[in-house]
């Protein structure tokens, strides 16, 4: 019975490449000098550090489009708050999001069970979502359906099989 997996993973290589190029394009602009302007990167969260607001939503600018050009999504990125931190500086996280949540998972499965096709299963499978059925084009059909659709999360499609 063909099926495929949906997952939502975020390629760590190519943001910790992003994460450098931002790093060495903020260390080599005008703007940023004397500002202690920072990008840190850690296991599953980047951490950006300025002296002002208005400073930190320019380093944002400038990792969202290192990422961008890496075909890195931004959707995988949660923004926390800016907080104050020492110093009179500012700071803020930005969370990597990797796999489908419970939620989410349960979302994706009423969406493809909403979209009418018969004789397609869908079902959680831990941070995934495993779709099958008994033909390819209905399949097909879901992974166009799941393309078309904002769940608010980056979505691959893996593990096809026939």
């Amino acid at each position: 019975m063909p099926s495929f997996d949906v997952v939502s993973e975020v390629d760590l290589q190519e943001v910790r490449n992003a994460v450098d190029q931002a790093r060495r394009e903020v260390g080599q602009r005008f703007d940023f000098k004397g500002t202690d302007s920072g990008i840190e990167l850690s296991d599953d969260a980047i951490t950006l550090a300025s002296n002002t607001e208005q400073k930190l939503e320019a380093l944002r600018t400038v990792l969202d489009e290192k990422l961008v050009r890496r075909k890195v999504s931004l959707k995988a990125l949660a923004s926390g708050k800016v907080e104050d931190a020492a110093g009179g500086s500012k700071r803020q996280v930005l969370t990597l999001n990797q796999g489908i949540s419970t939620e989410k998972g349960r979302e994706i499965v009423k969406f493809v069970k909403d979209q009418g096709l018969k004789k397609v299963q869908v079902a959680i499978q831990g941070d995934q979502v495993r779709i099958s059925g008994k033909n390819r084009d209905d399949l097909q059909a879901a992974m166009h359906a799941l393309r078309e659709h904002d769940f608010e999360i980056p979505l691959q499609f893996t593990n096809r099989r026939d």
